[in-house]
């Protein structure tokens, strides 16, 4: 047996010492390389692709081999070698495919082209549905490259960091990662992904490790998780491909016994989702061999230029065919900033009858080995199927050595000074109008302390019960390099010219660090004397009802002071599950307005302070203890497992919200005496082609109402200005205190669908300017003589940011009213929807 395991042993080595390192170039008949064309072993799933320079590298066991080369667009190319222990140079020389162009069929009047396209799109369900279940290694490399960088933006300069690798003009690799990641799939959305190695350049070692699965037999192509356009790409073999594409059938040619077809893809019109570039079908079997597919900014991509997808099948076993590798293109200029980048994928080992165990797959999509980011040069140069570029060698060494140096020495007294004195300058415009204000780090090896002051000109408001006020707004940090508790403090000073009033609060965080960024907990702590609205949502900014004040005598925020104390506690967990408990005392004070300044006259005077739709209610000083919970619960949610946290993932189901508010009764000679309660459900779903639907659903009420003060009632969020963003949990011409009530129950929804191109694709002009159809309704019902209702249409993403509202309300009493709203709705518009 010891002979036996010995003798095992020495084949092994043997194998491991003599492997042969195969090199070369590949190019075409000219000298031009081949960015990643693949070479092969025939007959076995191994093999490299060669890097953006037409370099290869492989290691092969001594003997003869078969080496296959093919690159999309040229003719295969096949070379038998010899290996031996000794290192050798196999070049590769690929000529354009020749292709043949039967004349014959091209007189019959229809492009043949469309014919083998029928074909392919009525096999296009088989392959698509071909492989119930498979496992795949896939390496992952991404590079982003700028190719240049301007020196301000918007006037604003741009600083960049030290020793980021690039020239004077901004030009270098901005980001290069590498993965290996094995995938196990059973339809239909059963997915594991297990990252064996992974490195990224001057970074943490977690790079890119998502393989794109460009899935071309699906009449939807997701492309980048549909980020670059929320409607997908339509396929050139969809099942309705023809009425959006024309095929131009450019000849065939013969590989295996088989004949491969040409055709070249063209977009029927602009503004469409659409692909151009070739595609090649195999006769008779009527599957994708290879293409080379390309779209832009015409075409509804987003948020970049250009993207090119390259693709090259390959048989895995019985007739059935993957993609074997493919390469995606992305250019981006916009604002001086030019970037390009590509994303190579390598599959290989595919095994298409895989045994799963029953509990195989789980709720984490991508799990980490602990070892991932730790693998060394040599593990990387036998590993990675792309040879490296000069220029990527130089950025992972020069990199990853600036990385290790700040990371060794950012507890010395010398990178703490350095870091202390990188700060910056002093400025007064700092303290008076930045929008970032002033602030400043003290550095420290066991505890920098961080303090933030918002700038002050910014934070002057205006309002007919203050008058100017003035606000000063401080931060406090305490961040310990250990443990696991950190300190924000917060403090505020407000003081009203008109009214006199002092108005000061404070509060102290502490966050429990222990769960990570996204399992985690706080504890906070405020009090002190302040401004509230009554509508605890804070329906109009300050800046807003300035605006209006000022210019049009109209005084819409509505005011009360306020001694507090309050105490929260919220905890969120990677389930997608996030709890809040809280208790809150305040004595409420009445405050009138002292002011009827505006900087033109007009007619009318200001309304009165207190709420004119509630002047039915009073208000008094008051006090009232409140003790609140609310928790928010996501089912479904899948999580990427690092080394030591999860992080969430999200999924495809709705958000569920509940909160319970119940006032008590003398504690604190509190007046309040209520229980209030509400559920809420939201959702966002995509359906592709035919848009994005998004709502929020409500019902609440007051299970208890003997005593509720104006801040304690149901208030909706009503608008009366030109704008609005808060577009899921808003009115738009609803006003902001009619309908407040203390009900035992309401209902209300918000409903919004985004076309996101469909049917505006289509109209003139505006086509060109690329603005979206959205439509929606908002309406709530508390009974038959509260209640009210909103639709609208309104076109968004004009300039890439804004948004048009044409709306039109009925409210009993008030019959039907029309308006306009603007808000932000594009590039912004997902930041402020569910506010």
């Amino acid at each position: 047996m010891t002979r036996f395991l010995f003798l095992l042993l020495s084949v092994f080595m043997a194998n491991a010492i003599y492997a042969g390192t195969i090199t070369g170039t590949i190019t075409d008949e000219k000298g031009n390389p081949l960015p990643y064309a693949s070479v092969s072993l025939k007959g076995s799933s191994r093999g490299a692709n060669a890097n953006s320079s037409g370099k290869y590298s492989m290691e092969l066991a001594p003997g003869q081999h078969t080496l296959v080369c093919q690159f999309v667009g040229y003719t295969r190319t096949e070379k038998v070698i010899t290996v031996t222990d000794a290192p050798q140079t196999v070049d590769f020389i690929l000529t354009i495919q020749g292709l043949t162009l039967d004349e014959v069929i091209i007189k019959k009047g229809e492009d043949p082209a469309y014919e083998i396209i029928r074909q392919a799109i009525k096999k296009r369900s088989f392959y698509n549905n071909q492989v119930d279940s498979f496992t795949v290694q896939v390496y992952i490399k991404g590079l982003l490259r700028s190719r240049g960088l301007p020196k301000k933006v918007f006037g604003q300069k741009i600083e960049r960091a030290p020793n980021d690798g690039l020239d004077s003009a901004g030009r270098g690799i901005l980001y290069l990662s590498e993965s290996i990641t094995n995938v196990s799939y059973v339809k239909p959305d059963k997915v594991k992904m297990e990252v064996v190695s992974t490195r990224e350049s001057g970074g943490n070692g977690f790079g890119l490790s998502f393989p794109f699965f460009i899935n071309f037999y699906q009449n939807n192509v997701n492309v980048f998780d549909n980020n670059v356009n929320p409607r997908g790409f339509i396929s050139p073999i969809a099942d309705g491909a023809l009425n959006y594409y024309r095929y131009k059938y450019e000849g065939f040619f013969i590989e295996d016994g088989k004949t491969v077809n040409t055709i070249r893809v063209t977009p029927r019109r602009k503004n469409e989702p659409l692909f151009s570039g070739t595609i090649q079908i195999v006769e008779d079997e009527w599957r994708i061999h290879s293409l080379d597919l390309l779209t832009t900014k015409d075409y509804q991509l987003e948020l970049i230029d250009t993207l090119r997808v390259s693709q090259l099948h390959a048989l895995v076993e019985d007739d059935v065919w993957k993609t074997k590798n493919q390469v995606t293109y992305v250019a981006i200029k916009r604002l001086g900033i030019d970037v390009a980048g590509n994303f190579v994928n390598v599959y290989s080992d595919y095994n298409i009858n895989p045994a799963f165990g029953k509990k195989y797959f789980g709720k984490i999509l991508m799990r980490y080995d602990t070892a991932s980011n730790k693998r060394d040069t040599n593990y990387w140069n036998a590993a990675r199927p792309v040879a490296l570029e000069p220029e990527e060698v130089k950025d992972y060494l020069f990199k990853d050595s600036v990385a290790k140096a700040t990371r060794d020495s950012m507890s010395s007294r010398r990178v703490l000074d350095s870091l202390q004195r990188n700060q910056g300058k002093v400025k007064i415009k700092d303290f008076l109008w930045s929008s970032g204000g002033f602030g400043r780090t003290k550095f420290g090896k066991k505890v920098s302390v961080r303090y933030h002051l918002n700038a002050l000109l910014r934070e002057l408001e205006y309002n007919t019960v203050e008058g100017l006020s003035v606000n000063v707004e401080q931060q406090f940090g305490i961040i310990p390099k250990k443990g696991r508790y950190t300190y924000n403090v917060d403090w505020q000073t407000r003081y009203g010219f008109s009214n006199t009033h002092l108005n000061m609060w404070g509060g102290l965080t502490i966050v429990d660090r222990k769960g990570g960024q996204f399992n985690r907990q706080s504890l906070s702590f405020s009090g002190g004397k302040r401004v509230s609205q009554f509508n605890r949502d804070n329906p109009i900014d300050a800046l807003t009802n300035e605006v209006y004040t000022l210019f049009f005598k109209r005084n819409f925020m509505k005011l009360y002071e306020n001694w507090f104390g309050q105490v929260s506690f919220h905890k969120q967990l990677d389930n997608g599950l996030r709890f809040r408990a809280q208790v809150l005392y305040e004595d409420r004070l009445p405050v009138e307005n002292t002011t009827d300044f505006s900087f033109f006259r007009r007619e009318g005077t200001f309304l009165p302070n207190h709420p004119k739709d509630l002047a039915g209610i009073p208000f008094d000083r008051n006090q009232a203890f409140v003790a609140g919970i609310s928790v928010s619960w996501q089912p479904g949610q899948r999580y990427i497992q690092y080394p030591t946290y999860k992080m969430p993932l999200g999924s495809k189901m709705p958000t569920f919200e509940l909160e319970y508010n119940k006032g008590i009764p003398k504690i604190f000679n509190s007046d309040a005496d209520f229980d209030k309660w509400k559920v809420s459900v939201t959702d966002k779903m995509n359906f592709k082609l035919k848009g994005e639907l998004q709502y929020r659903v409500s019902v609440g009420g007051f299970f208890n109402s003997r005593r509720v003060d104006i801040p304690d009632l149901q208030h909706f969020n009503g608008n009366q200005t030109f704008y609005n963003l808060k577009y899921l949990n808003s009115f738009q011409l609803a006003p902001y205190y009619r309908y407040s009530n203390a009900e035992p129950f309401y209902a209300l929804a918000h409903v919004e669908h985004h076309f996101n191109g469909l049917l505006t694709n289509k109209i003139p002009l505006i086509n060109r300017l690329k603005w979206n159809l959205v439509v929606g309704s908002n309406a709530f019902y508390v009974n038959n003589n509260s209640y009210y209702v909103e639709a609208f249409a309104g076109l968004e993403n004009i300039l890439k940011i804004f948004r048009v509202d044409f709306v039109n309300a009925y409210q009993p009493g008030l019959g039907t009213k029309f308006g306009v709203r603007v808000g932000f709705g594009g590039l912004l518009g997902g930041r402020f929807a569910r506010n």
